[in-house]
């Protein structure tokens, strides 16, 4: 079976950024220039913007950079990297999507820490280990190549506006970040899509009629905060 072991490095470039973060990020790019020019193409802007070189991060470029990771996947997230949440939502094919990662993690002693099974990086150190290569396949193109996709298009333009319109709605203010660094984290997004069509002839993807959006999702969930613990028409608590 080929080597898959340059997706531990990918996977790192989705880890929540500590002091160390510029570093793995050179390296991960290091990996993709030897092999993966249009991916290192992609991360050429993310590694300029998180630092010219390897060196560790002052504490105000670290909070910087862990405010915008957190704006791009935790908090009023641009997206999620729980890759089951994006594609089937709250729906019970995630919670088997639990259990089926879960078992393999454990036979190949992977800790997913307070991490659901689902989480990006960890996902991908699964496909790093993995010797199963018909299910490395499976896994790539029914779960990860869509769900990129999806990822990388709540960045658009058009997905931003929408977003922040929903935000000001429910809150009056919007977020503030930079055009350019505020998205910054769609890049690597791009990268890992880039090299998963190269290790995997993988065909274009064409975005079914009906898919689990992400914004719609974002929206539910500011309704539900918004109306929390007021009386519902029906006289019961929401």
């Amino acid at each position: 079976m080929r080597s898959l072991a340059h997706y531990e490095s990918l996977a790192a470039l989705f880890d929540y950024p500590e002091a160390d973060y510029p570093a793995k990020v050179h390296k991960a790019y290091a990996v993709l220039a030897d092999r993966y020019p249009q991916a290192a193409a992609e991360l050429e802007a993310f590694v300029e913007a998180v630092g010219a070189d390897a060196r560790e991060y002052t504490p105000e470029a670290l909070d910087e950079i862990q405010e915008i990771f957190t704006r791009s996947f935790d908090v009023q997230a641009i997206t999620t990297l729980g890759v089951g949440y994006v594609m089937f939502g709250d729906d019970y094919k995630r919670g088997e999507l639990f259990v089926n990662l879960s078992r393999e993690y454990a036979d190949i002693g992977i800790d997913c820490g307070t991490e659901l099974a689902d989480h990006l990086p960890t996902v991908l150190r699964l496909i790093a280990r993995w010797q199963d290569e018909d299910l490395v396949a499976e896994l790539v193109e029914e779960l990860l190549h869509p769900a990129l996709h999806q990822m990388i298009a709540e960045f658009g333009s058009q997905r931003s506006q929408q977003r922040d319109k929903l935000y000001q709605k429910h809150y009056k203010t919007l977020i503030a970040s930079s055009a350019t660094r505020g998205t910054m984290f769609r890049a690597p997004l791009a990268a890992l899509l880039e090299v998963l069509k190269d290790d995997f002839a993988l065909s274009e993807w064409q975005p079914p009629e009906q898919d689990n959006d992400f914004l719609r999702s974002v929206g539910r969930e500011l309704d539900i905060e918004a109306t929390a613990g007021r009386p519902a028409p029906s006289g019961r608590m929401l």
